[in-house]
C-alpha cells in the first residue's frame, strides 16, 4: 500500500508540462524562460535591515488573552552587523459586546516605545480576515494581527538604505492597508514557504527550480512580484516582494551553510524577535502566582483541557 501511496504522490510531483500555468491572485499566468533574470552580487556599501517578529500566549482564556509580542530589526553594512532593536509589548485583549455584535478589544502595555494603536486592533470575532471555518474567530487571533502591525510599523520607522521583511506585502488584516501604505520604496519581503499552485496542480517553486538559471536569479511574476534563488547552490526558491535592487546586495548575506540561499539577517532577527518556551512558561508562572491572580486560573481551567492531554502523551 506505501508503495502505491509513494507512486501516487511521485505522479503528481512529476507532472509538469510545457502547457502549465502559474495561478496568482486569482489571476492566470503564463510561465515563461524570458521572466528569468540573473543577479548579481553588488558590494557597495549599502545598509539593509532585516525585521521579523515574535509572540507567547501567556494567559488565554475563553473571553480574554495576554500576550508579549517582540518585534526586531538588524541592520548589516558590507555583509556585518551594525545594530540591532528589539521593540515589545504586552497585549491585552477581551471579548465585549458592541452592535449587537461580539468583538475583540484591545490595550497595549508598551515595554518599550509605543509603535501601534489600540484601536487598529478592534475587531469583530466574525471577522473574516480572521475566521476559521464557520465560528467565531478564537481571541488569540488578535495577537496576530498586533505583531504583524508591529512589524510594518517598525519597517516603517527604521533608518536603512534597504528593508527586509520576513513575509509578505500583501493585506491580510482589517487597519492593515493603514501600515502599509508608510512604508517607502525601500521595504521589500521575502517569504520562506508560498501557497501558490500552477493550473496543473504543482508547485511553481519546484517547477522553477528545474527550469531556471544554473546561476541566482530572479523570476517576474507580475510588478513588483517575483520568486528568487539567491544561492547557486541553494536547493531553495522564495517569493520576493518589493524594489529588486537589493536583491543584488542580499547575495554575499546567503551564504550560510546551515540555511543556503536564504539572508542569514532573517535567521539572526529571527532569533532576536523568538520568545522561547522556556520564556513564556516564566512569564506565565510569574503572572499567575502572585497573590492577587488566584482567581484567574478558574478561567483557565475552561480552556486548559488540551494542555492536561499533552501532558498526559
Amino acid at each position: 500500500m506505501l508503495q502505491q501511496i509513494s507512486q501516487e504522490i511521485k505522479d503528481i510531483l512529476t507532472n509538469f508540462s510545457d502547457e502549465d500555468k502559474l495561478i496568482f491572485n486569482n489571476n492566470i499566468i503564463e510561465i515563461s524562460k524570458n521572466n528569468f533574470a540573473g543577479i548579481t552580487s553588488n558590494d557597495e556599501d549599502k545598509t539593509i535591515a532585516f525585521i521579523d517578529g515574535g509572540q507567547a500566549e501567556i494567559i488565554s482564556a475563553g473571553n480574554f488573552c495576554l500576550s508579549l509580542i517582540r518585534v526586531a530589526a538588524v541592520i548589516f553594512k558590507c555583509n556585518k552587523k551594525i545594530s540591532n532593536y528589539r521593540n515589545e509589548f504586552y497585549l491585552f485583549t477581551r471579548a465585549k459586546y458592541i452592535h449587537d455584535d461580539l468583538y475583540y478589544e484591545s490595550k497595549i502595555f508598551p515595554i518599550t516605545e509605543k509603535i501601534i494603536e489600540e484601536e487598529d486592533l478592534l475587531i469583530s470575532s466574525n471577522d473574516a480576515s480572521i475566521k476559521t471555518g464557520m465560528e467565531r474567530a478564537p481571541i488569540s487571533k488578535v495577537c496576530n494581527m498586533a505583531r504583524r502591525f508591529a512589524e510594518l510599523a517598525l519597517a516603517g520607522q527604521v533608518e536603512a538604505d534597504f528593508v527586509i521583511l520576513d513575509g509578505t506585502l500583501e493585506k491580510t488584516f482589517n487597519n492593515e492597508e493603514k501600515y502599509l501604505s508608510k512604508l517607502s520604496g525601500n521595504v521589500s519581503a521575502l517569504a520562506k514557504s508560498s501557497s501558490l499552485f500552477t493550473t496543473s496542480g504543482n508547485s511553481p517553486v519546484v517547477l522553477l527550480n528545474k527550469i531556471g538559471l544554473s546561476c541566482c536569479w530572479s523570476y517576474l511574476i507580475e510588478e513588483k512580484s517575483y520568486f528568487v534563488k539567491l544561492n547557486e547552490q541553494a536547493k531553495h526558491v522564495f517569493r520576493f516582494e518589493g524594489n529588486k535592487e537589493v536583491l543584488a546586495f542580499l547575495l554575499d548575506n546567503c551564504q550560510d551553510a546551515l540555511f543556503l540561499g536564504y539572508p542569514y539577517g532573517l535567521i539572526f532577527v529571527d532569533k532576536l524577535a523568538r520568545v522561547s518556551n522556556a520564556e513564556k512558561k516564566s512569564l506565565m508562572m510569574n503572572f499567575l502566582l502572585r497573590r492577587e491572580n488566584k482567581e484567574i486560573a478558574d478561567y483557565l481551567n475552561t480552556v486548559n483541557a488540551h494542555q492536561i492531554l499533552d501532558n498526559l502523551g
